[in-house]
């Protein structure tokens, strides 16, 4: 922590170092001298900034800590050398729509074939330091749930000419009114027999209704291929949590339609890399015409719907094609032959009811059928199970390993988990439960942020008396190091109409699996790496402790803000939290890709910061 005459004393003089780094190397030693000397006890940070999870620390970790917070501030200091900042250009009209590691003809001059060249190759990726700019014709989106039903679509990459020779399935689906897109959501019945088609897989699973989804312990659903966001759609109806996944595409993106109408999802598919889940994460995956080659790789990509399914869960598959016998998936009318009765029963799979093209399997609960099957694959090694980043695909059984292999679960009580799940998790109840209550308090202080006013000469103050942002200010929220989740928690309990992606950055602590047996969604990244979505697809964004994280894996804070400003929408939100220099240089960064931007001080003697940002919309 700096002393307070040496901080003053870099503000007065900084400047004036601009030219002279001899003075800048001296002063950036009586600097970090200071900040040894200083004591190391931190109070509380109560107001605003989640507090650190409760970890044992040796010594070494906590010079490890403390080194980053000094990184930082000499960095700052080294910034008030050169305080003018250039602003980064915008992006040419090319890039409206660009989504990095995904480059066809550079994968396919690497020599990437049998389908990897449509894979994700961030290696291959060449950035071009700029921001991405909206097309011509973009508007802010409507506020949910108008905007699940009508979009705008300048918006999309669906042009007039595609929709009109996209046959009469898009015309029932969609209606399209000069700039806008209108689906059809009349009296609660979704339109073109969703809600007929949800009833059907409840029937053959046993239950009177779809809305009865929650007491089988039906809660996250795995959609490949989203389609219009008509399934999803209706399953957020249902107080279901889906996650769409779905190739990328160049035109016409079902990811990009669903994250538009308000709906999660993100880029992923079934090719030669694991999905960026955990094992048993979701309670039904779904399959709806979704265009997989379940017969490629001898049911590799079953298995890995396997690996994702919790035990009970369940496998929907809905396809009119019909393939030549013989094949691993041949399905005659009516009857299943051999083949793929032999493989759903070597990993323990019942097939639950058949009704025309759609097909229900479930997966089991007991973990000794796998030792019972004598022609069954091998059970996957702990070490396999851990990993599930884009490793690649394994011929084995995976989970069983794993202290979650409990049955799903009846869901009616929302995320609420129980004494012995938590236990599962190495979490202690109190533990747990503080954090939650934390980051109610934190979130209406964010909350009353969400306000221009916090930019102006007079800047609005948290819990001011001033009327707060509307329950549906923002929809598609990303916390990028999501730790428990508490921050999705504290929006269900405080009733916004936001659904968050909780990102787990690769490196820390692996909490995916309890934001998952939550019944949110979550997914393991990167943060060197760009993120799997298209642009412009988020309201806000989230982050704390981040930059520090950042800082110790040595990725780039500049690359870091241009991901963030290309994923946020025009107007859209950015609340940030960490110590003092990574704010600071946070807030530089901020600058150059033209935010809004503002820092707040809780000034409880903390070294923490909120960094507060709006997005402009920029078009040249």
């Amino acid at each position: 922590m700096r002393s307070g005459w040496l901080y003053k004393f870099s503000l007065i003089f900084g400047h004036r170092l601009r030219h002279n780094w001899f003075l800048l190397c001296f002063f950036s030693i009586l600097v970090l001298v200071a900040l040894l000397s200083s004591s190391s006890s931190t109070r509380e940070f109560e107001s605003l900034v989640p507090p650190r999870l409760p970890n044992v620390y040796t010594n070494y970790r906590k010079l490890k800590e403390q080194s980053v917070v000094d990184y930082f501030d000499l960095r700052f200091l080294a910034s008030l050398a050169n305080p003018r900042q250039k602003e980064l250009p915008l992006c040419g009209k090319e890039r409206e729509n660009y989504v990095p590691c995904y480059n066809l003809s550079a994968n396919l001059e690497k020599g990437l074939k049998d389908g990897e060249e449509f894979d994700r190759h961030c290696e291959l990726s060449n950035e071009e330091k700029c921001l991405v700019r909206p097309p011509k014709e973009y508007k802010i989106p409507l506020r949910w749930p108008a905007g699940r039903d009508v979009i705008w679509s300048g918006n999309v990459k669906i042009t007039k000419d595609q929709f009109l020779s996209s046959g009469s399935m898009t015309k029932r689906m969609m209606l399209l009114e000069e700039n806008q897109i209108a689906f059809h959501n009349d009296d609660g019945l979704i339109f073109d027999g969703v809600k007929d088609y949800t009833r059907q897989l409840a029937e053959s699973i046993g239950l009177g209704s779809d809305s009865d989804f929650l007491q089988a312990g039906v809660h996250t659903v795995l959609d490949i291929g989203c389609g219009f966001g008509s399934f999803g759609a209706h399953l957020v109806s249902l107080r279901l949590m889906p996650v769409c996944i779905a190739a990328y595409e160049v035109t016409g993106s079902q990811v990009q339609l669903a994250l538009e109408r308000g709906l999660p999802a993100m880029i992923g598919n079934f090719i030669s890399k694991q999905l960026p889940y955990p094992s048993l994460s979701f309670d039904m995956i779904h399959c709806a015409q979704c265009g997989i080659d379940w017969d490629g790789k001898d049911g590799m990509f079953i298995i890995e719907v396997d690996r994702l399914l919790k035990p009970g869960g369940y496998f929907v598959l809905t396809s009119p094609l019909i393939k030549p016998q013989g094949s691993l998936l041949t399905i005659k009318k009516g009857n299943m032959l051999t083949p793929v009765e032999d493989f759903t029963q070597s990993i323990c799979w019942s097939l639950l009811d058949q009704q025309d093209e759609t097909f229900i399997w479930q997966k089991t609960a007991d973990k000794d059928c796998y030792a019972a099957r004598r022609h069954g694959l091998p059970l996957c090694q702990d070490e396999h199970e851990s990993q599930s980043y884009y490793n690649p695909l394994v011929k084995c059984i995976s989970g069983t390993h794993s202290k979650r292999w409990t049955p799903i679960r009846n869901k009616s009580n929302g995320s609420r988990l129980t004494l012995e799940e938590l236990e599962v998790h190495g979490i202690q109840h109190g533990e747990f439960y503080e954090n939650k209550e934390f980051w109610k308090s934190a979130l209406r202080n964010y909350w009353s942020l969400l306000t221009p006013l916090i930019f102006s000469d007079h800047p609005k103050r948290p819990g001011d008396e001033d009327p707060l942002p509307p329950y549906n200010m923002v929809r598609n929220v990303m916390d990028m190091n999501a730790y428990y989740g508490g921050f999705n928690a504290a929006l269900v309990d405080l009733k916004k109409s936001a659904w968050v992606l909780n990102v787990v950055p690769v490196g820390t602590r692996n909490t995916l699996p309890l934001i998952l047996d939550q019944g949110f969604a979550g997914v393991l990244h990167d943060w060197c790496e760009p993120f799997p979505t298209y642009p412009r697809t988020y309201d806000m964004i989230h982050a704390s402790g981040l930059f520090s994280l950042i800082s110790s894996e040595k990725c780039s804070m500049m690359n870091l803000f241009l991901e963030m400003d290309r994923i946020l929408r025009p107007e859209g939100w950015v609340i940030l939290s960490d110590n003092v220099g990574a704010i600071e240089m946070a807030r530089t960064r901020a600058t150059q890709i033209r935010w809004e931007a503002r820092v707040i001080d809780p000034q409880n003697g903390s070294d923490q910061r909120i960094l507060v940002c709006q997005k402009p919309f920029l078009r040249k």
